[in-house]
Parts: structure tokens; C-alpha cells; sequence
């Protein structure tokens, strides 16, 4: 799986994109089964079906960002919620220099709080930057997957995120998923003590559901209410092309 845009500055230049995408992952555990980047990775292949489907610049991702509650485990590294601001504030500056006015931030880690702040003052004189996916557009990808677990209790390398990797990279996902289900409960004080308070393997939900069907119909729903977003920042959302739908799982 190549998690890395190809495109030439010639190719660039001749489509002119108004919106860029930025892919923001982790770098965190994700229990025995996934690998520490599988937040980035899952934002990678989002943001690249995304590019596939619209006339946006898909960006590199940012692979490190806010996994604090994760830093009991060995090999997740974090960076600070004030650092990942100023990147995504770098590469907004950037890319206006280059006439790209719109920011897409597609979030691949429920841990990135700060993000939802990023996009809210950068809106203040008008819309240029989303957040995607929303809550709203899981939910409604969850269903389109027929997914069985809910998002509390899928919270952290559970169904949607297997399922996604199983559909689009599952050379990332190793033996024994099926049997690393775990309930972490209704974890009240996650923010004060982290996810070692509510699970030892590292899983907050149920990965034995997943399936790479189900991953390919979630993802397609989320390129789908991409086109969402594009309108709420003033852009065409015409959608996805015939060729496109003609690809979609029924």
C-alpha cells in the first residue's frame, strides 16, 4: 500500500485544485493485531479515495499527532496538541501561497481533540477548512457497512478499523483479530487515566466482526459525504463521477 501521493507539480498545475486534503494519523498501539500506523494509514486510504473521486491535492500525512492516553505502550509517540496546531497552520499558509484557499483535514485519530479548534478559528472570516469524517458521517458509514457494534463501544482497533485495513491494506492486519474483542466500558475518566485504565491488550472493541466488505462499503459512503463538505465550503459537490458509481458495492 502506497500511503503516499504520486502526483507531479505538472500534474498540479494543469488541474488547479481549490481544496487540498491533509491525511492527520498516529503513531500509536493499536493491541497485537494492528500496527502502530493504522490511524495514518486508514486516513491515507480515505483521503486517497477522496482524490480519486474529487479535483482536490491530496497532501502527505502528518503520522505523528495528540496519542497521549495511548503512551503507557511501548512505541507510540506523541506530539503536542499546541505543535500539531502550528503544522496544520504551516501548511494552510503554504498552501494559500500556492492559491489553494481550502483545507480538508481527514482525521484518522479520535484523539486529536484539538483539530475541531483548528478548523473553528480558521472559519472566523468565512469557510475555508473542514473536518472530516464527522461523527455524522461515521455513523451514517457504519450503517451503510452494516457494521454491529456502535461507536462507543468500537472506540480503538475494533470493527470499523479492521474492517477498513482489511479492505484496503490487509497485509497490515495480523492473525488473531477474531478472538481480541474487548469491552472497555464506559471509561468516564479516559482523558485523566488513559487507555490503561480500561484495557490491557490495548483493544477497545470488537475487531471479530470485522470483515473487508464491510470496510469497502464504509469507505465508499465516506467518499461519497465528502461531497458534503465541499459545499459547505462553497465548493462544487456534483459528487462522484458515472465511472465511479458505477464501482459502488450496491
Amino acid at each position: 500500500m502506497n500511503l503516499l501521493p504520486t502526483a507531479t507539480s505538472t500534474d498540479v498545475e494543469e488541474q488547479q485544485p481549490r481544496v487540498a486534503v491533509l491525511p492527520i494519523g498516529s503513531f500509536e498501539q493499536h493491541g497485537r493485531c494492528l500496527p502502530l500506523i493504522t490511524d495514518t494509514a486508514i486516513a491515507c486510504i480515505i483521503a486517497r479515495e477522496i482524490a480519486d473521486a474529487y479535483p482536490v491535492h491530496l497532501l502527505p500525512p502528518v503520522t505523528m499527532s495528540c496519542s497521549h492516553e495511548h503512551g503507557s505502550w511501548p512505541g507510540t509517540v506523541s506530539i503536542s496538541a499546541k505543535t500539531l496546531f502550528a503544522v496544520i497552520e504551516d501548511i494552510r499558509a503554504s498552501l494559500a501561497r500556492s492559491d489553494i484557499e481550502k483545507l480538508v483535514i481527514v482525521n484518522g485519530h479520535g484523539g486529536n481533540y484539538v483539530l475541531s479548534n483548528v478548523v473553528q478559528e480558521a472559519n472566523v472570516d468565512g469557510p475555508c477548512m473542514s473536518l472530516f469524517p464527522l461523527s455524522s458521517d461515521w455513523e451514517r458509514a457504519r450503517q451503510h457497512g452494516g457494521l454491529v457494534s456502535d461507536r462507543h463501544g468500537d472506540m480503538h482497533a475494533g470493527e470499523v478499523e479492521t474492517s477498513l485495513l482489511l479492505h484496503a491494506a490487509p497485509e497490515l492486519v495480523r492473525p488473531g483479530y477474531e478472538n481480541a474483542d474487548h469491552d472497555g466500558g464506559a471509561r468516564r475518566f479516559l482523558l485523566t487515566l488513559g487507555m490503561g485504565a480500561y484495557t490491557d491488550s490495548g483493544v477497545i472493541g470488537y475487531p471479530s466482526h470485522a470483515t473487508a466488505a464491510k470496510g469497502e462499503a464504509v469507505l465508499a459512503s465516506l467518499t461519497d459525504t465528502f461531497a458534503e463538505h465541499l459545499k459547505a465550503l462553497g465548493e462544487p459537490s456534483a459528487g462522484l463521477s458515472p465511472a465511479r458509481l458505477s464501482e459502488r458495492p450496491a
